[in-house]
Formats: C-alpha cells, structure tokens, sequence
C-alpha cells in the first residue's frame, strides 16, 4: 500500500520527460502532493513548492517518491544518502526504478530497522500465466503509440475522466509505473517476464460486465525496436475493442534511439489493427491523441484538424483539447460498426511501393 501524501524527489533531473513520473503524480493525483525536492543542477520541475525532506515529514508526508526516471531503470548511488534521511524522518520509499531498492542491503537494512516499506512498484509480486486469447465479457480500449512516451497514460486517464463524466462504466487500468502511483494498482507489464505480458494483461481487465469499458495504458511502440515486444503482448493480451492512437509532434528519431527513424501515422495504424485482429477481429482505431506542446495552441488545433480530416477520425490533444471528441465515437461503437469500419488506410510503405 502506498500512503499518501508524497514528497516527490527529482534529484538533479535536465530533461522533462524524465520525472513523468512525478509530474504524472502531479497532473493527476496533485491532493496526494506536498511538494517536491530537487538538487542542484536540476533544471526542469513539477511546479511544485520546493520542500526538504525535515519539512514535508512535519506537513505529514508519508511516502518519499523517487520521481525520475533513467535509460536501464538503475539508482545511482549518490541518491542512497537521501533516501536514508526519509526512512530516518519516518517516510516510506516508492520507486519506479528496475532496480530493487530492497536489493540494496544498506537500505533495506535500515528501513528493517525503522520499521518503512520499500516499494518497488515496477516489480509484480504475483505470478501469472500464459495468454489464452479467450474472448472475455465487456468492452476495451488501449492506447497505442507511434513512439515512447507520447502521452498513452495521459490520454487514457484523460479519456476515463471524460468517459465517466458522460456516465459511462469506465475504469483505467495502469500498466506502467507512473500509473500504478496514480492509480494506486495495476502491474508493470515491462517487468512481466516476455512469456506471461499477454497473460498479465488479461488478469489485468477480467470479464466484466457488457456495458464496461477498461482503459488499458500502452506501453512502448510497435515500431520501437528496443520495446516492440512489450507493446504486442499488450495489445494481443487487451484484446481491444478501441484503439486510440498517440503521437508527439516535431521528433525526429525514436526515443532514445537517434538513428531510428519514426512510423507514420498511417503505419501506425496499419501495423496495430494487423497485430490487435489476431484476439480480436473487430478491433478498430477510435481516434489519434497528438501532444501538440511542441507548437502554440493555434498551430496545434490546426495540425489535429488536417490529421482528422486525412484519416476522417477524431483527433485532439487531450491536454489541451480534451477528448469529447474521441469519446464521442465511442457511443456509436458495436462489433458490426466495428466490422463495417475497417480504417482503409493507405500507408506510406504501400505509397511507395
């Protein structure tokens, strides 16, 4: 159990996709927020107050966040020293990183001594089974993206805040470390050994009732060659009804991987109604999220009309726009609607071919 509220810590974090997972703490859960705690160097934030570690435990702090996140998920040991001070003031330690903070004996020590969880919230302590590919009672949608880190948390909370204010039976469901915070539950299908993410997920959104939506978060792309394999257990083991497609705007590379080069949308599309018909033959695609941040809010709407008038879907910018939009479609869904719209779209390999 993770107790809130949270100290958010971001050590000396440069790049602002980087602390998500503080600042998805933030954006969403904000009441669970007493403030955050950067070092120096530091030069992005949540917008937080800055607040000490002595002064978030005297305004009730109950768990210390590790909120940054680095490319192999490893805690450099020059952080061992803070989180000693928060089990000292009495915080529990949550983190997000692939490396278990109780497999660091000086710390799991003195928190043993002091009596403060250590939790690793992107290691599941249950154990799942293979994938059947059943079809399952109750509707789904996940999101999918055409890159790392485009926004596929964000527009799935923002479309179950939407959903459930139109009064649909609608529940998010994380997949991710950022989302388990948020959400307080889900598992971290990245740390799911390959064998068992399709089996997990279906753990993940059991049957439910004919009227439910499940939320499903994506992870990693398709089209990404370090995540690729993640992401098609995900969606083999969603079984979608819906597809929300995510992009960023202005990159010029896969995340983290400069000499790749990145799908389009069409492909995008293409590739995962190909791979999500394998569990579901109706699968469709309900509408392309795009964060815009990278262009003014005119520049962006403007771009979200040229790509819903090219691909005749709703698209928006959940952040900015909202995704009434999306959701829209989502009422008029059926399996024969989802049968009769088979998203023609021409990709650009078969352009040029």
């Amino acid at each position: 159990m993770i107790k809130p509220p949270y100290l958010l810590f971001i050590g000396d974090a440069t790049d602002k996709l980087s602390i998500k997972m503080a600042q998805g703490a933030v954006d969403w859960s904000p009441k669970q927020c007493i403030g955050e705690l950067s070092v120096a160097g530091c030069t992005v934030t949540t917008s937080l107050p800055q607040t000490s570690i002595v002064q978030a435990a005297e305004l009730g702090a109950k768990s210390f966040v590790l909120g940054f996140a680095n490319s192999g998920g490893v805690l450099d040991t020059k952080w061992h020293g803070v989180i000693k001070q928060a089990l000292a003031q009495g915080l529990d330690i949550v983190s997000g990183l692939h490396e278990k903070l109780t497999d660091i004996e000086e710390i799991a020590e003195l928190a043993d001594s002091l009596g403060r969880q250590l939790i690793d919230i992107r290691h599941p302590q249950q154990s799942f089974k293979t994938g059947t590919g059943e079809k399952r009672k109750g509707k789904r949608l996940l999101t999918v993206g055409t890159d790392c880190s485009v926004g596929k948390m964000y527009t799935s909370l923002a479309l179950e805040k939407e959903m459930q204010a139109q009064q649909f039976d609608a529940d998010f469901r994380a997949t991710g470390q950022c989302g388990i915070l948020i959400k307080g539950e889900g598992v971290a299908i990245d740390c799911v050994i390959s064998d068992f993410i399709s089996g997990a997920t279906e753990l993940l959104s059991p049957d439910n009732n004919t009227a439910h939506w499940d939320i499903i978060e994506g992870q990693g792309s398709l089209s990404h060659p370090a995540f690729s394999g993640v992401s098609l257990g995900l969606l083999h083991g969603s079984q979608p009804d819906a597809i929300v497609i995510c992009h960023a705007l202005n990159r010029s590379h896969m995340r983290g991987l400069p000499k790749s080069q990145l799908p389009s949308i069409a492909d995008t599309i293409s590739l995962n109604l190909q791979a999500a018909k394998l569990t579901n033959p109706n699968a469709y695609v309900a509408g392309i999220a795009v964060n815009t941040s990278s262009v003014t809010i005119e520049e962006g709407q403007k771009i979200c009309l040229a790509i819903a008038n090219e691909f005749d879907l709703a698209c928006a910018d959940p952040l900015r726009d909202g995704v009434s939009s999306i959701v829209k479609s989502l009422k008029a869904w059926s399996p024969k609607a989802a049968t009769d719209n088979k998203n023609p779209v021409i990709t650009d390999m078969e352009k040029s071919a």
